[in-house]
């Protein structure tokens, strides 16, 4: 009788802790879209394939053990509201300084550009932490298991690397996604600005996903055009 109530009791609890698990996958996958965009647009500042590649991987390796610090000292620093001032600020100056930077010639607006790979790495994994700023809230109302959250945690930063891998490949097919990343970016500044001021301020959860989703259709709506090798010789020909 007794092992049949322990077997009843293991079964529930490995059932609730698959469905929190899944929650929490979900909820790191839809919600770091956004970052994503923003991950892949920074590491693309390096112009090499080969350098974006370890940036990130090198990056989110760092990213990594600062959320897990994040979420193992969340209780103590969701009691000081400057980190969410200082994570909107980070968010809103990376905003800024894309949308007032050099553009292109075909008058696209690009991120910084680097020379060394170590300058990417930090930006890299600050910028995930400004970002873990706004989740960590939702990762604990989802559930109080640390291990469960860890577990999501280090799912949701191998599915961020895989979804910033694509992103590199789609900033350069469409056209207005870098864009969108960014405005993307600057809702999430806002909405920690928020948290700071007045929480009552800050949008529910849905809102933003929405929002976020319009915002990525648009970003996807255009694709770049690629010039052909003839139309490219004639284009030169014609500017000279």
């Amino acid at each position: 009788m007794l092992d049949q109530i322990f077997d009843y009791l293991h079964f529930h609890f490995s059932v609730e802790a698959s469905i929190v698990l899944l929650i929490l996958v979900f909820l790191e996958a839809v919600l770091s879209a956004d970052n994503a965009i923003a991950l892949a647009a920074i590491a693309q500042g390096l112009e090499d394939k080969k350098l974006e590649q370890q940036a990130l991987n090198l990056g989110l390796v760092v990213a990594y053990v600062l959320r897990v610090t994040l979420l193992l000292t969340a209780t103590w620093v969701q009691n000081f509201w400057q980190f969410e001032l200082l994570g909107a600020a980070y968010l809103l100056w990376l905003v800024f300084q894309h949308f007032t930077g050099e553009e292109d010639e075909e008058h696209h607006r690009h991120g910084p550009r680097f020379t060394s790979l170590w300058q990417v790495i930090p930006i890299i994994a600050f910028t995930d932490l400004a970002f873990s700023l706004d989740s960590v809230t939702t990762a604990i109302a989802v559930s109080q298991e640390t291990w469960l959250i860890l577990t999501g945690t280090t799912i949701g930063i191998v599915t961020l690397r895989f979804m910033a891998g694509l992103f590199i490949r789609w900033l350069d097919e469409f056209e207005n996604l870098e864009d969108a990343g960014y405005i993307t970016v600057a809702l999430v500044g806002f909405r920690l600005l928020l948290r700071v001021v007045n929480d009552s301020f800050v949008p529910p959860e849905w809102v933003m996903i929405t929002a976020i989703g319009l915002i990525l259709a648009w970003g996807f709506s255009k694709r770049t055009l690629i010039e052909s090798p003839t139309e490219a010789v004639e284009k030169s020909e014609v500017q000279k």
